[in-house]
């Protein structure tokens, strides 16, 4: 008869105790490779090959944020960086503002910096402007602001006349150049940030050109506003301001046809006619002697300076070239300005522009 073996206590007890040992030897080792990964991804650059911007208004909530993020810049992981924003608290903190996420920031590195409200700064531009509502619509489209409130603003007495202007020499106040500016400002702040860049550009050296040329900083951003509508080439600047101040001294109207067509509101003409000339307006040179009563755009920097530092010289009269180049013949007298208009329009009639 096969005789059975006993087993012994304390041999099933060491095999328990392997038992129990290789479990949680599993466990850690599972723990500790999950912790692993979960480091490595907490800590794993974002992949990005240039930055990507967040654009949070006030009224967005948490939510908002993580769609556009999920959408414009993916996390490593959207659960860790969810479970991560939510131990730094940053669902009760979202800020409004334009935020920039960069290649090479990790989770942690976004998270403080949208929690902060760490914002990346527009490069605000407005170059070859030509109305109030052109302004508001240029703006409203790089900042957070309404372009129909930014209007209303802009064309408010009250508001114009606190910084020193009227609606129609309010345009003269924004210097066309690149600023930095948040992208969430509010247009207050912009207004005053843009009086104060107007008191910078016009120092005490430009100050003392304007004065030896006889106008005013308003008036010499009237007046660089003809000239820029008028020229095309940025050379002519100081050629045809000269011509201006020539005829402002002599008491001679402008008739510049650049303000018939502000008058008109058509600047798109390409032939001025009899009856454009006759259009009522303060804007209407041919009709008004002196400046008119505003700009009849944001002038240039160029512009500006083209007026402060006119060409000196006798021409009193001015056409465009035959040739249609963009440039102009310049003159002394009726007689030579006639013969010079007369080429010109008979380019047009060949060209069939009417």
């Amino acid at each position: 008869m096969e005789q059975i073996e006993k087993k012994h206590p304390e041999n099933k007890k060491r095999k328990r105790t392997k038992v129990l040992l290789s479990v949680v030897a599993s466990v850690l080792l599972i723990g500790l490779a999950g912790a692993l990964y979960i480091y490595n991804q907490v800590f794993k650059p974002f992949s990005l090959e240039e930055t990507a911007y967040i654009y949070i208004q006030p009224d967005k909530g948490y939510e908002q944020v993580m769609k556009q993020i999920s959408e414009q810049a993916p996390p490593p992981s959207e659960e860790i960086f969810r479970i991560l924003a939510d131990r730094m608290n940053y669902p009760r903190q979202v800020k409004s503002g334009r935020y920039a996420i960069e290649p090479g920031m990790t989770m942690p590195d976004v998270i403080r910096r949208l929690r902060s409200g760490q914002q990346a700064p527009v490069n605000l531009t407005f170059n070859n402007v030509r109305t109030l509502e052109d302004l508001a619509g240029r703006i409203s489209r790089q900042l957070m602001m309404d372009s129909v409130t930014l209007d209303t603003h802009l064309h408010d007495n009250e508001r114009a006349a606190a910084f020193g202007f009227h609606p129609e020499t309010f345009p003269v106040m924004f210097i066309p150049n690149t600023y930095e500016v948040y992208w969430n400002t509010s247009i207050d702040d912009l207004l005053n940030r843009m009086k104060r860049e107007y008191n910078a550009f016009w120092n005490e050296s430009r100050e003392e050109k304007s004065r030896r040329i006889g106008l005013t900083p308003v008036e010499v951003s009237i007046l660089a506003s003809i000239v820029e509508e008028e020229a095309t080439y940025a050379d002519e600047y100081p050629v045809v301001a000269g011509l201006y101040l020539n005829r402002l001294k002599r008491g001679m109207r402008l008739e510049a046809d650049p303000t018939v067509k502000f008058a008109v509101g058509d600047f798109a003409l390409r032939r001025i006619l009899y009856r454009h000339l006759e259009v009522e307006s303060p804007y209407n040179t041919y009709k008004n002697s002196g400046l008119p009563p505003g700009p009849i755009r944001v002038p240039s920097i160029q512009a500006i300076e083209g007026v402060l530092a006119p060409q000196q010289h006798d021409y009193l009269f001015m056409c465009a070239k035959e040739d249609l180049s963009g440039r102009h013949n310049f003159a002394v007298t009726h007689a030579e300005h006639a013969r010079n208009a007369a080429a010109y329009q008979r380019a047009l009639n060949e060209r069939g522009i009417y």
